[in-house]
């Protein structure tokens, strides 16, 4: 059975595809291959994205008569791949971009190695195909300290829930967290007199702990204090920050209150809990902070496709996030600490680069939430 996270088929607005009694079928080897991602313990975000992506192929095969996955050719393949770079988006005219064509086309390449391992399929017709080559990207919008604190001064703080809508803004511009890692923060994550904050089963499913400044503690605290109680409807509910209704948050929801504020500071910039990202990690490069530490912070294990991290000890990056982040309560004097880490090969382009693929990634997610 699939996990209890992702289901089979329970998608809205999801069709079956092709012959659904057809053991050789597309449809039936999909489900299979969706249930053994979870066996494996893919999250149920790689699943989802597997499904979607696979099914864009499948649809496509249908309308040519391709029915099984064994009829699929490598010039099948070859032909799709075409379609992708010649496709246009109907509500735009936009080609996809080739970060979208190939995250297709690495989907299929999955889908169909695992057809071959099973014996489903006499050879991987996807096994040389090669993929487009995705440009390096700088950030499109990157927030200047002044911006920050333009929308950081929006939420009411008459009001409840700006307490709270303040406190999570500060902890994404505090920590660089992503957007899901926010929504998972249980209660017990944050350890105010560490000053760090534990993100649990991050992307990767791996767990990190990262600093967090003085100011964002403040704010976490008083909301959890002053606003918490009055929202909490179950005693039991260990979620860090809750909807109004007293319920977990899903990644959609806090997407729309943080491009809300975002859009009301009148800056002439869009996006939402990346933005936040984006903006951490520039800042903290160019107040001298080692690329390293910030890749630490970020949960970044892999740059390009050289492994670069170090393990670095917490107190370490609690110093320097001291140093280098600009919301900080008191300005600190040591600048040397910031900079002392070994150099390696990667560059703040590389980085931001990084970062921008998430962002592009988080955003290709947003139809998966349907709150």
């Amino acid at each position: 059975m699939a996990r209890k996270g992702y289901k089979l088929n329970n998608r809205p607005g999801q069709r079956f595809v092709g012959n659904l009694g057809d053991p050789q079928g597309f449809e039936l080897l999909l489900q299979r291959w969706l249930e053994w991602l979870g066996v494996q313990n893919y999250s149920d975000k790689s699943a989802l994205n597997y499904d979607v992506y696979t099914r864009y192929f499948m649809r496509w095969c249908d309308e040519r008569g391709i029915t099984q996955p064994r009829e699929v050719t490598r010039p099948v393949l070859e032909r799709y791949q075409r379609y992708l770079y010649h496709y246009r988006k109907e509500l735009t005219g936009e080609p996809l971009s080739f970060r979208g064509q190939r995250a297709r086309l690495a989907a299929l390449r999955q889908f169909f190695k695992w057809l071959a391992k099973q014996n489903y399929v006499l050879y991987n017709p996807a096994a040389d195909i090669e993929l487009p080559r995705v440009e390096k990207r700088l950030p499109r919008h990157v927030l200047t300290i002044t911006e920050v604190e333009k929308i950081m001064v929006l939420p009411d703080l008459a009001d409840s829930l700006g307490v709270r809508d303040r406190a999570m803004l500060e902890v994404l511009y505090s920590t660089g967290i992503r957007r899901m890692e926010v929504v998972n923060l249980q209660l017990y994550d944050v350890d105010k007199e560490r000053g760090t904050l534990m993100v649990r089963l991050g992307k990767g499913k791996k767990d990190r702990m990262v600093p967090i400044g003085d100011r964002a503690l403040a704010w976490v605290e008083k909301y959890l204090v002053e606003v918490r109680p009055q929202l909490m409807t179950n005693p039991h509910e260990a979620q860090l920050f809750l909807t109004n209704l007293g319920e977990p948050f899903t990644p959609a929801r806090l997407t729309q209150i943080v491009r809300r504020y975002v859009l009301r500071a009148n800056i002439g910039k869009t996006g939402s809990c990346h933005l936040f990202r984006h903006t951490m990690a520039t800042l903290m490069l160019e107040n001298g902070c080692d690329i390293r530490y910030i890749q630490a912070i970020l949960g970044h294990v892999e740059l390009s496709t050289t492994q670069v991290y170090t393990q670095v000890g917490i107190r370490k990056l609690k110093e320097i996030h001291t140093l280098t982040h600009p919301a900080r309560l008191e300005r600190a004097t040591r600048q040397d600490a910031a900079t002392d880490a070994p150099r390696d090969e990667i560059t703040a382009d590389d980085l931001l680069a990084a970062l921008d693929v998430e962002s592009d990634e988080e955003a290709d997610d947003l139809f998966t939430d349907a709150d």
